[in-house]
This record gives structure tokens, C-alpha cells and sequence, in this order.
């Protein structure tokens, strides 16, 4: 392989031509990327996963020289208010885990479980672990001097992010040519030889990566792989996004607010120039006009003024990844509401067993097989725990959150971890014997069920257990030995 070629900027597209250049510039691998200046890019402030952080490390860039670029914050969790109805359990907070967390986050397990078995014990995640306590105090999830380590992501402005990989790629050696892809021409086995450009460029590569987002001009349109919606899982269509300011004088926050609204819920993403703010919605039950006026009555008058933009979303996935000589990435390959912030994750994880599959035996077709299958896999798991929010939400004021709860279309290992959890079984095997499939690791599963409040409403009494005011109490000291969330960056 000398030349691949990626079509498609924004973030997929340059965290692509990154990744990709930097693992294989030494074998002289030529990477270019085009894009259009016609096609904008979504670009509003968005969040991440802590394995971001691997991403950045994988180029050698330091939090100081790209986080002031693309006015990043730091994010220790998210917060969901108003999901849940169940006194005491209104709002939780899903964390992400630290070492310092082991004794109180195993007495968070055991209360849970004392809990989903009829007994009294407080198992809100909010208040047993110290991301919960960082956030709350708006702390970054750095520690001041030395410290066990902490799991943390970033929140970000999607488009400088852009801009900033571009200018990192191009360093690298990718050549970057601004066109529009005029039309695709295919060999006769099927595989793309080159695209011919608006301006007459022929550009040839044995590998092309569709970074086209949701038009997906490589996967869809030219090789005709189908699209397989979510849409009976996952019923949000719709996005709207309007920015506002911080609060002069206030700390800035470090963490994500995702709200349950009428007919969907609307997240609160800070940056250190703004608030970025958007309501995910279902066109099903309510009309654009409408939730834009909902999400504006939300914010209140903060938002007086501010310009909206109306995102339409295509959630689903390809149903393969890897077709011919071609590899679909970010938007072009799938899409899952942005609820957990996983969109950059599953760009990264697409690129990097790209990667790895093209460095064992390159384009073998059952390569590309075990490829597809998974990352498919990847896109499944995020879809279930995404559509288990849903599932767990005890919202009672419209159509839509009675819909969600009441929808049977849900995956069969779904169905399987509610039922253990319902009857009491054995939680911890359930998850063992599903695996990496899971995507995501016990403690999160342990948050989500037990922080919308899943549990038996009579309760007896329970043993002797810590109590949510008594590890508050050891989590506010714990929060001592970080900084606040404005002064770590403005050190940082």
C-alpha cells in the first residue's frame, strides 16, 4: 500500500489522517485528505471518554499546547437530571472511576445490591464517588500534588478541534487538498481507483476512508452499503443547539449536564469561552419549533438573543464498516445520539483496529470479516446502554417517556440484564458472561441501574451499612487535594 486517501474533514476526518500518519509515515505510506468547502462540518461543544486521552497521547500532544486551542475543559462524569422520578434517586451522577474510589465504590456495590433485593440501603453513585464530589465543587480531576491516579475526559469545541488536528496533520506530512469530489471512479471487482475532483485532479490510492459524514459518499452512495437504522431502539431524530455564556464570576463546571426535557433531554456542555447547549429530541413527538422553544425556556434568559442550528441526526450504523478497498468512518459509519459521548470514541477505536487489521494480513477478506463484526459489536454495545437510559426512566409527564419505557425492541442481552437485575440474580455473572460485548465495564452498569433508583419499592430494613451523608462527609474531604476547575486551567 503507498497512498490512502481520505475523503472528508471535520474531526473523524482528521483524527484519521493523524492517527494513520503517524503510525505509518516511516514506511513511507502516503496519507491525503480532501475536503470541501461547500460541506460544513457539525462542529458545537461536545464532550468525551477518558480514552480520548489515549488519543492524544498516541501523537505526543500534551494537554497544554491543544486544551487553551480548542477552549477545553475537563470532564469528570455526567450528571442526569430528572430521568427519574423515584424519591431520593431524581438526579445521578455516572463517574468516571479513580483508585481512590475502591472503599467507597465496593460499599456502593454492596448497598446496590442490598437495595435491588428489598433492603434499605442508600445506592445513589452521586454520592459515593469522587468524580460525583469533584464536579459538585468544581474541581478539575488533577490532583494539586501527588495522588492515586484519576480517570477523567474533556469537554471541547468540536470545530477548533478540527482546525487543530489539521494543522497537527499537515505538520505530520498529510497533504490536504480543499475540493469537492466531482465523481468516484470503481475497478471492475468493485474497489474505488481514484476520486475525480471539481477542479479536474484525479486522485489515485489502493485505501480510501469515507470521513463524508452522514451523506456517505464512498459507502453509501458509490458501493450502495446499506444503512441499518436504530430507529426502533432509539427514537431521537432531531438536535438543536444554542450557545451561551458563562456566568461572570463562577467557576467554570467540570462536568456534563444531561436533562430530561418533555420529549427528550438537552445536554450542557462548558467550555472556558461558553456554554454549549442543545436539545436531543424525537420529530415523532414534537416539532422543531416547538422543542426550540422548550430547550429557550429551559436555559431562560441566557439564551435571549442567541442564534439556534437545527441538526438532523442519522442514527444507526452500515452494516459493514470495511467494504472493497474502502473503511467508513465517524458519521459515514454510524451514528448513536450523543448522550454518553461516545462519537469520538468510536472513531477511535474504528482507526485503531483499522490499523491493526491492515498490519496483520492487510486486506484479506477475513480481515475485514472479524473487522466488521467488530465494530459492529462496539456500536451495539454503546447502543444498549444508551437504550437502557430509556428503558430505566420512570417519567410519567408525556407520550414520548411512557413510549421509551414501554418499548419492546430492545436487544436480548439488554432484556437479559434487566431481568437478572429485576429478580435479584447474580448481577456480576450477567455481566461476566456478556463480556467486552458489553462495552461498557461494570461500574457503569452498577450507576445506571441503581442511579435511576431500579429498585423493589417496599423495603425492609437493611444491616448496618455507609450511609449517602457519611460518604458525602469522606468525599468532600477527599476533594481537598484537588484545585478548582478555573485555576487548574489557567496553571495548566
Amino acid at each position: 500500500m503507498q497512498h490512502i486517501a481520505i475523503i472528508g474533514g471535520g474531526t473523524a476526518g482528521w483524527m484519521t489522517a493523524c492517527l494513520l500518519q503517524q503510525r505509518w509515515r516511516e514506511r513511507g505510506i502516503a496519507v491525503t485528505l480532501v475536503e470541501s468547502a461547500e460541506i460544513g462540518t457539525v462542529g458545537v461543544g461536545e464532550g468525551s471518554t477518558p480514552y480520548l486521552r489515549r488519543f492524544f497521547a498516541t501523537l505526543g500532544i500534551a494537554e497544554r499546547d491543544w486544551m487553551p486551542a480548542c477552549d477545553a475543559t475537563y470532564k469528570c462524569g455526567i450528571r442526569f437530571p430528572g430521568w427519574s422520578s423515584v424519591p431520593g434517586y431524581e438526579s445521578y451522577f455516572h463517574p468516571f472511576f479513580n483508585e481512590a474510589d475502591r472503599e467507597l465504590g465496593n460499599q456502593f456495590f454492596t448497598n446496590a445490591c442490598l437495595r435491588r433485593r428489598g433492603q434499605a440501603a442508600d445506592a445513589n453513585p452521586q454520592d459515593f464517588f469522587l468524580a460525583a464530589e469533584l464536579a459538585r465543587q468544581r474541581r478539575a480531576p488533577i490532583y494539586a500534588g501527588d495522588g492515586p491516579g484519576t480517570d477523567y475526559a474533556y469537554h471541547f469545541d468540536a470545530g477548533k478541534l478540527g482546525a487543530f488536528l489539521r494543522t497537527h496533520a499537515v505538520g505530520l506530512g498529510v497533504r490536504h487538498i480543499v475540493d469537492t469530489v466531482a465523481r468516484v471512479e470503481q475497478r471492475e471487482n468493485g474497489d474505488m481507483a481514484a476520486v475525480h475532483l471539481k477542479n479536474g485532479a484525479r486522485i489515485a490510492a489502493e485505501l480510501f476512508v469515507d470521513c463524508s459524514g452522514f451523506k456517505g459518499l464512498l459507502i453509501n452512495e458509490t458501493l450502495g452499503e446499506p444503512f441499518l437504522p436504530f430507529r426502533d431502539n432509539l427514537f431521537n431524530d432531531r438536535a438543536i443547539a444554542i450557545p451561551t455564556p458563562l456566568v461572570d464570576g463562577e467557576d467554570i463546571p467540570s462536568e456534563t449536564v444531561s436533562t430530561a426535557l418533555r420529549h427528550g433531554w438537552a445536554w450542557q456542555i462548558p467550555l472556558t469561552s461558553r456554554y454549549g447547549n442543545g436539545y436531543v429530541y424525537s420529530s415523532d413527538f414534537v416539532s422543531d419549533d416547538d422543542a426550540e422553544r422548550e430547550l429557550r425556556a429551559h436555559l431562560g434568559a441566557a439564551a435571549e438573543g442567541a442564534t439556534s442550528r437545527r441538526l438532523r441526526m442519522r442514527v444507526g450504523r452500515v452494516e459493514q464498516h470495511w467494504r472493497q478497498n474502502c473503511v467508513a468512518v465517524g458519521l459515514a459509519q454510524g451514528f448513536i445520539e450523543p448522550l454518553e459521548a461516545t462519537a469520538l470514541m468510536l472513531i477511535q477505536f474504528s482507526i485503531e483496529d483499522l490499523i491493526a487489521a491492515l498490519e496483520g494480513d492487510g486486506f484479506g477478506r477475513g480481515r475485514q470479516a472479524d473487522y466488521n463484526r467488530r465494530v459492529n459489536e462496539m456500536f451495539e454495545g454503546v447502543r444498549d446502554y444508551v437504550v437502557a437510559h430509556y428503558q430505566l426512566n420512570t417519567r410519567r409527564d408525556t407520550d414520548y417517556w411512557r413510549a421509551n419505557r414501554a418499548n419492546r425492541h430492545i436487544s436480548a442481552r439488554l432484556a437479559s440484564l434487566l431481568d437478572v437485575w429485576d429478580r435479584g440474580g447474580d448481577f456480576e455473572a450477567e455481566l461476566e458472561r456478556h463480556g467486552s460485548a458489553l462495552m461498557y465495564l461494570r461500574p457503569s452498569w452498577y450507576a445506571l441501574f441503581a442511579g435511576m433508583g431500579r429498585f423493589p419499592a417496599d423495603l425492609r430494613a437493611a444491616p448496618q451499612t455507609l450511609t449517602a451523608a457519611q460518604a458525602r462527609q469522606r468525599l468532600r474531604q477527599m476533594a481537598q487535594a484537588f484545585r478548582s476547575h478555573r485555576g487548574h486551567l489557567s496553571v495548566g
